[in-house]
């Protein structure tokens, strides 16, 4: 394989939990070396969430921690805080997930950073950002999902509001911290300066919410709940077939035509009422009375054979356990497995950015609590063994 397109970037990541912790592990995955700095009392919280736990680390922590070097410093203590300074006199990224003020009133903000090295660019992950009146307020992801509209939009019409089945404020903000940085590294190429690169999962939500921003501002009226119905697109929705839930997404009046022919009922094709799918739209308790009534007479695998077989889009509603099995999850090279020193073989899900010669892989299994501690210290600081030891002692720093 070529080099990794990040080889020779070093991150220092001051993040936990998960928004910070998926960005760096999305940048480790392309090939940069982060250093993943964690408290020597406990590291990481997602250290201790859980069960399940495979051989003494969270299962959770395992899922966005792989590839990454782990160094167990308190930088709040002056000792520890000449060891961050010293990585971060050599790091091109550093990447911090605290709330906004904290680091600043420990000189490690933005400011203070790039006045030593202005070199750096400097990535924040915060719930609000760095600016406006709830810049301060700490950042959740249900209290996200709620804050930017998002679950206002998420659930049955006739039901309460619901949070998406995965944390998307975290990792949204982790990925686009990520694009942020990368944008960063490339300006620096032509500039010489590092920058703030400043990532909110407030404003990450509310740039999901697209199309349906969209409808608002158009007609002053905020979107409601619509199940698994779309606003503007008719029949996009789930269905039973006669063993199971499927979803069909009839984007154009074409596919529909086809799908009416595969149901046997090639006279609904016609019928005013559904001919275009603004009429379907208007319409789109009548179309799903037939559909209702037409997809429970066969099974779930007969209908998606056929309706893919000419070309209207079509999904079985599955597990996880049963997408993790799928061939299309191997074939795409989303599961690997990698040795880890205390849990054993585990297998973790694989990079999703496929490229042609230098694609993201899984080398090194997510680090115990202070793994790479000595090793770090010895190599890039060139601290003696004696000092190394003498830290841990004092409890300044964490070694496996």
């Amino acid at each position: 394989m070529d080099v990794p397109p990040l080889a020779g970037i070093t991150v220092l990541d001051l993040t936990r939990v998960l928004s910070g912790p998926y960005c760096t592990m999305m940048l480790a995955d392309m090939g940069a070396r982060v250093i993943k700095v964690e408290h020597p009392a406990g590291g990481d919280e997602t250290r201790a969430w859980g069960p399940p736990f495979q051989g003494g680390e969270s299962a959770y922590f395992l899922s966005i921690n792989r590839n990454k070097e782990s160094v167990a410093l308190d930088f709040k203590r002056p000792a520890g805080r000449r060891l961050l300074d010293g990585l971060i006199a050599s790091a091109d990224v550093l990447v911090e997930n605290f709330r906004p003020g904290t680091l600043d009133r420990l000189g490690l903000g933005y400011r203070d950073v790039s006045s030593r090295r202005p070199g750096v660019v400097y990535c924040s992950v915060s719930g609000f950002g760095q600016t406006g009146p709830q810049r301060e307020v700490a950042g959740y992801d249900l209290v996200l999902q709620a804050e930017a509209g998002l679950m206002s939009i998420t659930g049955p019409a006739d039901g309460p509001a619901c949070r998406l089945g995965v944390a998307v404020a975290d990792i949204l903000a982790g990925l686009l911290a990520c694009h942020g940085i990368v944008l960063a590294l490339y300006a620096k190429q032509r500039t010489g300066e590092g920058q703030l690169v400043d990532v909110a999962m407030f404003d990450s939500v509310v740039s999901l919410l697209s199309y349906q921003a969209a409808l608002c501002l158009a007609t002053g009226v905020p979107p409601g709940r619509m199940g698994n119905e779309h606003p503007s697109i008719v029949p996009y929705d789930s269905f039973d077939a006669a063993d199971g839930p499927f979803v069909l997404a009839v984007g154009n009046d074409d596919q529909w035509r086809r799908l009416c022919e595969v149901m046997g009922l090639p006279d609904l094709a016609r019928d005013p009422r559904f001919l275009t799918n603004p009429a379907r739209v208007h319409h789109r308790d009548a179309v799903r009375a037939v559909l209702d009534e037409t997809f429970r007479t066969r099974s779930r695998e007969r209908w998606i054979a056929d309706l893919r077989g000419v070309g209207v889009p079509c999904g079985a509603v599955r597990d996880i356990a049963e997408v993790l099995a799928d061939p299309q999850t191997a074939a795409r090279e989303m599961l690997e497995t990698v040795e880890h020193p205390t849990a054993g073989i585990i297998r973790l899900l694989g990079s999703p950015i496929k490229l042609g010669a230098t694609h993201g892989r899984v080398r090194t299994p997510p680090p115990l609590l202070g793994e790479h501690t000595r090793r770090v210290l010895a190599q890039d600081l060139q601290l003696q063994a004696a000092e190394i030891d003498a830290l841990e002692r004092e409890g300044v720093i964490g070694c496996r």
